[in-house]
């Protein structure tokens, strides 16, 4: 497989996915998430790869999308074009929830809004003991609901955790991230990767098939839960708030949201 947006390797049945442009903090761009919707669909097919990393280069794990290459452009779309955008990100963690294969993210510095969302849909998360999360996406005027969030985070960390996270966007250390069970080990940076495959190859020597049906019978809701998602997300990036957002960000001062 050869991607242009992040770096694929394969190794003794297990492949790393590589987000690959750390002087934007691995942000990710249109074809970041056309190219992370057909991996986790190839590898579905794929029989030599039994496990599946994800992970960032640099001092990110993923900052989410890019504020330039995706949400400038995304404000000059029609209302179905953004709609098309947002089944695209769903289809990623669809299609990572649907693979039968255990997926591990390896987060090694900030994860924030689609990147928290991308580790969020992994089945096992190891942090760095200098990894960050943040579900940000209320702080630019979009709906905590994205890409499976209000579906997959209140199973992980509970109903009351998962609303204070989505409603304030705060950033949380690997700590804290370990105190709430989104972080399943924190390690020390340079042990990272080590830690990650020891895991790794412990699935791959395990019972596969077993590891496959169990994982699927934790998704029994996830299509129908995505398609309400993707469609609420298109609606809210068509409101003055994601427009406050966007310029705040580019003028580099405080939000003002409508109170009207």
């Amino acid at each position: 497989m050869s991607y242009s947006s992040f770096v694929f390797e394969s190794r003794d049945g297990v492949s790393t996915i590589w987000l690959n442009d750390p002087e934007k903090l691995n942000a990710l761009t249109f074809e970041t998430y056309r190219e992370l919707e057909n991996v986790m669909a190839d590898l579905a097919h794929d029989r030599d790869v039994k496990v599946v990393v994800i992970t960032g280069t640099g001092k990110s794990f993923c900052s989410g999308g890019s504020v330039h290459d995706i949400i400038g452009p995304l404000l000059k779309m029609t209302d179905d074009e953004r709609y098309q955008f947002t089944r695209m990100t769903c289809n990623v963690v669809k299609n990572m929830r649907q693979l039968k294969k255990p997926i591990l993210a390896a987060v090694n510095g900030i994860a924030a809004g689609a990147g928290a969302r991308l580790m969020l849909a992994s089945d096992l998360r190891i942090f760095s003991d200098q990894a960050r999360a943040a579900f940000l996406f209320v702080k630019v005027g979009l709906s905590g609901a994205d890409m499976g969030a209000l579906y997959l985070l209140p199973r992980i960390v509970g109903l009351g955790k998962a609303t204070e996270l989505v409603f304030f966007g705060d950033t949380i250390d690997a700590a804290e991230a370990h105190r709430i069970g989104l972080a399943n080990r924190v390690v020390p940076a340079d042990k990272l990767m080590d830690e990650t495959y020891k895991w790794a190859n412990r699935l791959k020597a395990g019972p596969l098939y077993a590891l496959g049906v169990t994982k699927e019978l934790l998704e029994t809701e996830t299509n129908l839960t995505l398609e309400i998602e993707a469609a609420t997300q298109a609606r809210c990036m068509n409101t003055a708030d994601f427009v406050e957002g966007y310029n705040a960000f580019v003028e580099k001062r405080p939000l003002q949201f409508n109170r009207c």
